[in-house]
């Protein structure tokens, strides 16, 4: 009997039709397009105005748009794994509601929670429910409003993130496609680098904590830079020695988009050629557990059956990692 192996057959995605490009952000902030442009490569980012509307709002979208693509009965879905770091509410399982919402009646969700490794910690999670054989179809959502959590004052932080979502299916493979092999790292000492002070166990919210805006993400810049720079382009480097494989042999870099800078970084590390690496970030910034499945969505018809895929992604807390994976279709 061969190997099971989770292979991605499936992608969908959504973004909110609003577009915050850096010409406004520069009427908010004392910013500009070319320092912007230059420090981080987002022209725009798209944000999800609509009141009442949250994260669970675009994952639904995304899975509806990869369910109507698949061509796919939701009631035929084993699970539901929800990435992101902007849940709907505390407590209440975003992903549990997306689930229901979707129809996939016959599914258990849940959500998992590593900042912008979220996606990838999923990928991971995902595979392993397929290679058990428990489980046909998981289904596998990154989705955050991280406009919900950011200080437009704030231009430390402001000019990169925007809201999206993505969604995959995976599925058994016995070809040999899928997931061949991951390294997948954290380290508290970034707990203090990039996070929310408060609305948690240890700070609860208070007047206070909302009249100081310790609501708000913060990020100190320079720290995650380093951190991230060295972390996806060391295990990124890795994977790739691990399994023999050399610049000719990876089609393609789907790498977290955080930074441009940061993914030069990676793939020079890497010696991959600029045409191998997908970007996006110019249209959506950093949409945190949505990048890795958004670039799938937008570069899905130059993806090649057999295609040797290096993902990889950093985030706060720290959490990073890179999964080697060969992709199962030919759109």
């Amino acid at each position: 009997m061969n190997k099971i192996t989770a292979a991605i057959t499936a992608v969908g995605s959504y973004v909110p039709d609003y577009v915050l490009s850096n010409q406004v952000l520069e009427t908010l902030v004392d910013t500009n397009d070319e320092w912007i442009t230059t420090r981080t490569g987002i022209k725009e980012r798209r944000l999800l105005k609509e009141e009442g509307k949250g994260t669970s709002f675009m994952a639904i979208k995304a899975a509806q748009n990869l369910l109507e693509k698949a061509n796919l009965d939701p009631k035929d879905i084993d699970l539901v794994i929800m990435s992101t770091a902007t849940p709907d509410m505390p407590v209440a399982s975003t992903g549990v509601f997306v689930a229901t919402e979707i129809g996939a009646t016959n599914a258990f969700a849940f959500d998992l929670q590593a900042a912008c490794s979220s996606f990838l910690y999923g990928m991971s999670v995902a595979s392993a429910y397929i290679a058990s054989g428990k489980y046909k179809k998981v289904l596998l959502i990154g989705s955050d409003k991280m406009s919900s959590i950011i200080d437009y004052t704030d231009r430390a932080t402001c000019i990169i993130f925007g809201d999206g979502a993505g969604a995959v299916l995976f599925e058994p493979n016995t070809e040999g496609l899928g997931l061949q092999d991951e390294i997948l790292k954290s380290d508290g000492i970034g707990r203090e680098f990039l996070k929310i002070e408060a609305g948690g166990s240890i700070l609860p919210p208070s007047e206070e904590t909302v009249k100081n805006k310790q609501h708000f993400v913060f990020q100190d810049g320079k720290t995650v830079f380093k951190y991230a720079v060295s972390g996806m382009a060391d295990v990124s480097e890795k994977i790739m020695e691990r399994n023999n494989l050399s610049h000719d042999d990876v089609n393609w870099l789907v790498a977290h988009q955080a930074n441009r800078r940061i993914i030069d970084a990676t793939a020079n590390r890497m010696g991959l050629d600029e045409a191998k690496v997908l970007i996006n970030i110019q249209k959506y910034g950093n949409t945190t557990s949505a990048t890795l499945p958004l670039l799938l969505s937008d570069f899905e018809n130059q993806l090649k059956k057999g295609d040797n895929i290096i993902f990889a992604a950093f985030g706060g807390g720290f959490t990073w990692g890179a999964i080697y994976l060969k992709w199962a279709y030919t759109k």
